[in-house]
């Protein structure tokens, strides 16, 4: 009986260390690929030299990549950013409403320095979900990154003074 008893201790044991080690597998995953998409978003940018939009602007580019890569995550952004909640339309918005979900988030920035007159540097607020195959999506995470500075930029956006 004591054996019995030592074997179903054992086995729950394993089974515990096993869902640790899924869930870490399931969130390491999940960040590799967010952090990976907002790599490619910043050389986006810098390449295209600020946020434009239209057919062929960066926002275009940047909503057929994040299609192509099957990225579905939201989550609210931060008031006075932009943002876009939706990957068919190649336009980006200002963030007024805190409870609206976007697929991620651009900060435009202003250069701290005073010489550094009319450069900007972008900040992209993406996201991951951290979810388990049984239980479902559980926690949201962001995953942030900025461009290098980029003098009189090709978009229009507000920037920000920090």
């Amino acid at each position: 009986m004591r054996e019995a008893i030592g074997g179903t201790w054992l086995t729950q044991l394993i089974i515990v260390f096993m869902l640790i080690f899924v869930a870490f597998l399931a969130l390491s995953l999940n960040y590799t690929k967010a952090f990976k998409v907002k790599n490619e978003m910043l050389s986006i940018i810098e390449k295209r030299e600020g946020i434009t939009s239209g057919e062929e602007g960066s926002i275009a580019i940047m909503n057929t990549y994040l299609k192509s890569n099957n990225y579905s995550v939201t989550k609210p952004c931060t008031l006075g950013s932009y943002g876009v909640s939706d990957l068919n339309r190649p336009t980006i918005e200002l963030v007024t409403n805190k409870s609206k979900k976007y697929h991620y988030c651009i900060t435009k920035i202003k250069a701290p320095s005073s010489n550094n007159e009319g450069k900007v540097y972008y900040k992209v607020n993406t996201f991951f979900y951290f979810n388990l195959p049984v239980v479902g999506d559980l926690f949201t995470f962001d995953i942030n990154g900025t461009t290098g500075d980029i003098v009189n930029s090709a978009d229009n956006l507000i920037a920000k003074e920090e």
